[in-house]
């Protein structure tokens, strides 16, 4: 039985450079953006990975790009029509230079869709956002590089407040030294959460009007991670969650939650990279569907489509190789009742 609606989040790595400038997918034995990875074998596994998801929204983290003379939502949207997917409408927010857009693509007989960007509890996401991240008694300016898309959704169970989000890498890029990874840890992670705190103040005030509201994508974060988060006393997810306020004002996700219980044990995770360095994989729990307590009683069942730990993608061989294929993430969805 189909839950009334399915919604999802997907990081696809490098899914700008499987479409030419017009927005055509590039099907041919050349490599992909992904190490060893065709394009043509990228594509043909994530149209596996969306089929068997069925899902009635995609929030696309990393979505084709907009510069250029490009159109992300084109090169999207002649994706689902080479996929066959029900899903096949695009909502764009705020388009961006990075080349890793957030789109929303949807299954428009089920839903409808606009950009909304409010400037309610915080600035529009475009804006600036003034705070002290250093406590030094001056204002620090932060910048989304990808500014959340923030949708208003109407849906069969109601209108649904989406708020889609990548939020800042705390990987030291560019590092040469010890000292220049320490640096740039300590910065990123700084404005990592400065950005957590600036969604978490747009999330304060969907709670004051009682919307049903879903926060969904990649936050690059997640309880115990690195050893600088110490430093700050919380992690990015705690802050999005409102994990140190009542319950009457936290958002709920059951991944986050339960790395939230015990950072001893093994948490669930949702993307696997490859240390060529140490010559092995680092698996970690970033990607995130997190619901407001007006949505929580119909949200029936969170899924991270994992090859190795959710057993019907381990059982089916197709699947699980094409998971491994797509991305260095894989998709979380969420059934509604």
């Amino acid at each position: 039985m189909r839950p009334e609606m399915r919604i999802a989040t997907y990081n696809v790595e490098w899914f700008f450079k499987l479409f030419d400038d017009s927005g055509a997918l590039l099907r041919d034995g050349e490599w992909s953006g992904r190490w060893n990875v065709t394009r043509t074998a990228q594509i043909n596994a994530l149209t596996t990975v969306f089929q068997a998801m069925d899902a009635d929204a995609v929030l696309v983290v990393e979505a084709p790009d907009t510069s250029r003379g490009r159109d992300g939502a084109v090169a999207l949207r002649n994706f689902a029509a080479h996929a066959g997917l029900r899903a096949r409408e695009v909502l764009v927010g705020f388009p961006n230079d990075t080349q890793q857009e957030l789109m929303l693509l949807y299954d428009p007989d089920v839903i409808t869709a606009r950009h909304d960007p409010l400037d309610r509890g915080a600035p529009r996401f475009d804006d600036d956002f003034a705070i002290d991240l250093d406590i030094d008694a001056t204002e620090d300016i932060v910048r989304f590089s990808k500014p959340p898309l923030e949708a208003a959704l109407e849906t069969p169970i109601g209108p649904i407040r989406l708020i889609g989000a990548h939020v800042k890498s705390k990987a030291p890029h560019g590092a040469v030294s010890d000292a220049d990874v320490m640096r740039m840890a300590i910065a990123n992670r700084r404005k990592q959460l400065a950005q957590c705190i600036w969604l978490r103040r747009r999330i304060e005030a969907h709670l004051d009007a009682g919307d049903a509201l879903i926060v969904a994508g990649d936050l690059n974060d997640g309880p115990g991670l690195d050893e600088y988060e110490a430093l700050f006393g919380r992690s990015g997810l705690e802050i999005v969650l409102g994990a140190s306020g009542p319950a009457e004002r936290r958002l709920f996700d059951p991944h986050g939650a339960q790395a939230l219980q015990s950072k001893l044990s093994a948490a669930p995770t949702t993307s696997r990279f490859f240390l060529r360095h140490e010559n092995r994989y680092l698996q970690a729990l970033l990607d995130y569907i997190m619901v407001s307590p007006a949505l929580r009683p119909r949200a029936d069942h969170w899924r991270i489509w994992h090859p190795f730990d959710d057993p019907d993608c381990w059982g089916r061989a197709d699947l699980r190789a094409a998971l491994l294929t797509a991305s260095d993430h894989f998709p979380v969805s969420l059934d509604l009742i």
